[in-house]
């Protein structure tokens, strides 16, 4: 078996907080998935949990990685990279195809034109 590193205290609380704060974020994006009622309101909340609690998540493991330098970061650079640019497009996409769809059927509970 390994040793694992030992990670500096000051490293450690950051890394800890920056990774539980991403968690909690996703589990807020989840909940709201769980709790709000129509597609148009679901579909905000887990696309910012997602986000936001991934770069958070990411930061951390990037902190905790160059602390030790047992690796290079790029992994995570590029993971946020797609990250940012992959959930908004696909929450775009998703919404203007819902109201396509429920324009089409004629469905009164879709938001209206501006």
């Amino acid at each position: 078996m390994i040793q694992a590193p030992e990670l500096p205290l000051w490293a450690a609380i950051v890394v800890s907080l920056l990774i539980l704060s991403g968690a909690s974020l996703t589990l807020i994006g989840v909940i709201g998935l769980t709790r709000l009622k129509t597609f148009y309101e679901r579909v905000h909340a887990p696309t910012l949990g997602a986000t936001l609690g991934g770069v958070l998540i990411c930061a951390g493991s990037m902190l905790c990685f160059a602390v030790l330098q047992t690796r290079v970061i790029a992994h995570e650079i590029l993971l946020v990279g797609f990250v940012l640019i992959t959930t908004p497009v696909t929450l775009i996409l998703l919404v203007r195809a819902a109201l396509y769809r429920d324009r089409a059927e004629d469905n009164p509970h879709v938001p209206p034109m501006e």
